[in-house]
């Protein structure tokens, strides 16, 4: 993705620089209570962090020692790169540090604490019991590890005009336009925004726009900027008109209704005439800076993923019992059923702190009538659905299916309501508290289309987001216009979703790829949808003030 910088001269947009970069997050350690491993005084604790890459961990950094101390508050920070879609297994291993030792394992062991990112960012901070190498406890020893997202995500929005431009064109006025630059460290300058054309006027009002302010001026009010400003001719050869400097501090002086002049100068002319005053003025009607949210920021507002599985046991999957049905459990493997639940399920449950799970089924006969549900609890408990952990959702699943018939049709709408009835009771408190997510695993064609296109769209202005996952070999057509990349989603009576919020992933295209190469593709949009949701409803961080 880039960011779109306004329309050049010639009406195309130009893209400049990557959009979203990885998000980078600190983490910060302190420690308490730790062995002491030295005689004559107390330990001399440093931590190290490893990452796990390919089944080896792998040391991405150390802190500095803290000298006879064994409650210590390090310094030095760990910096590493997030990824939400990703699995990032760390160890945070205290030593003692000894000065004859020049191998990590020369150092005597104080404990170590393993966990994923996703669950120190969920967790904001997270404090936890040191564990040694046979499992026991470090003593009373623990660790606290804080995280805070480097990133500055302000954004700014500026509205300009100009007054008494000067006229470069023979048969009309100016056709005139902006550009902006900023400053680098090498002192040259760098294009940042470029307005939009307005035609044939010295008096032009340009449309407000919006550029991250990390690309205006690298996050810093008083970089200077300078601001040009062009007449477009159509053969590309456009009339310099004249240019000024300034600063975000300066600029954001416009406010409430109190607007900020800019005598736009041309140094040519200004040596040429001694009255020359100026080329005409350019205004900053309005300059605000506001707080662009991120999903991590979210996240570390105490927003919760809240994660509810949907199966489908309609009978075109086959006998359970037999090897080629998809919920076939192979003694000796898996099935894709299982395979999909723990792929996605092993990373959002990180982003709940109590990993308790709704697990429904749909399209089977329950005993012990024998009637068809479309919306029952796979642990055969209505009133607590829950399964501790994606774990649980697997031991459930397993247990359930000797004791259903497989039957049919394939309806989704009723489970789709099903979790919505909960976002909406989210929705009433007007906080980024709460986020659902729906994992719909199916094999075919829904059999209930206008119904489910119906909840959809009314899920759209929920906080939630649905995940469908096909398995087996169907035609899947009817998956691909759910998700709503190619076009608008619209209910039977015309109603569009108010934005996309399902998600679909074959799995037969990841059959041959590493697990995490299915849970990246199904979770790559969640992210932003969360994002999407919260600011459309004007909903800051649960730990910020409103703008």
């Amino acid at each position: 993705m880039a960011y779109t910088l306004g329309s050049a001269p010639d009406g195309k947009t130009r893209s400049i620089g990557p959009q979203h970069c990885v998000t980078r997050v600190e983490l910060s350690v302190t420690a308490s209570s730790l062995l002491d491993r030295d005689v004559a005084s107390k330990s001399d604790p440093f931590c190290v962090l490893f990452q796990e890459v390919d089944g080896n961990w792998v040391e991405l950094g150390r802190t500095e020692t803290a000298v006879n101390n064994l409650n210590p508050v390090f310094g030095v920070k760990f910096q590493v790169d997030y990824h939400f879609e990703e699995i990032q297994k760390l160890r945070f291993a205290m030593f003692d540090e000894d000065k004859c030792a020049s191998q990590l394992y020369e150092h005597d062991f104080l404990g170590e604490f393993i966990c994923t990112l996703g669950v120190i960012v969920s967790n904001k901070k997270l404090h936890r019991p040191l564990i040694l190498a046979n499992g026991k406890p470090a003593g009373k020893g623990s660790i606290t590890i804080t995280a805070q997202e480097l990133s500055d995500n302000r954004i700014i929005t500026l509205t300009l005009s100009g007054r008494k431009l000067d006229k470069k064109d023979f048969f009309g006025k100016s056709d005139p336009y902006l550009e902006f630059h900023k400053q680098g460290e090498d002192g040259k300058w760098m294009l940042v925004h470029r307005t939009e054309v307005i035609k044939n006027t010295l008096d032009p009002v340009w449309k407000p726009f919006t550029v991250p302010l990390i690309s205006l001026c690298n996050g810093d009010v008083d970089r200077n900027i300078k601001v040009l400003c062009y007449d477009y001719d159509n053969d590309g050869g456009h009339d310099f008109i004249g240019e000024f400097q300034t600063t975000v501090n300066k600029m954001s002086e416009a406010l409430n209704s109190v607007e900020v002049e800019f005598d736009c100068i041309n140094p040519k002319k200004q040596k040429k005439k001694k009255n020359y005053k100026n080329s005409g003025v350019i205004i900053v009607k309005s300059c605000k800076i506001a707080h662009d949210y991120t999903f991590l920021d979210y996240i570390l507002g105490g927003c919760q993923l809240m994660f509810t599985v949907g199966i489908d046991f309609t009978a075109s999957n086959g006998n359970p019992r037999e090897p080629s049905s998809l919920h076939y459990i192979n003694p000796l493997g898996s099935n894709e059923y299982l395979s999909a639940i723990l792929a996605v399920g092993q990373i959002i449950q990180d982003y709940d702190t109590d990993k308790m799970f709704p697990a429904l089924g749909f399209g089977a006969q329950l005993p012990p009538d024998w009637k068809v549900s479309h919306e029952f609890a796979i642990n055969f408990n209505p009133t607590n659905p829950f399964c501790y952990g994606v774990e649980g959702i697997a031991q459930a699943y397993s247990a359930c299916l000797p004791h259903i018939r497989f039957y049919g049709p394939t309806n989704f709408a009723p489970i789709i309501n099903h979790v919505a009835r909960f976002a909406a009771q989210a929705l009433q408190q007007e906080k980024a508290a709460q986020y659902f997510t729906l994992l719909i695993i199916t094999d075919g064609v829904i059999s209930d289309m206008d119904e489910t296109r119906h909840a959809i769209v009314q899920a759209s202005k929920l906080p939630m987001s649905i995940i469908i996952i096909g398995v087996g070999n169907a035609d899947f057509a009817a998956m691909e216009f759910l998700d709503g990349d190619a076009s608008v989603l619209r209910s039977n009576t015309g109603e569009e979703a108010v934005r996309d919020i399902v998600q679909f992933v074959p799995f037969r295209d990841f059959r041959n790829a590493p697990k995490e190469t299915l849970a990246k593709s199904v979770l790559a949009e969640l992210p932003q949808q969360v994002t999407q949701y919260f600011k459309q409803r004007n909903l800051p961080p649960s730990n910020s003030a409103p703008e």
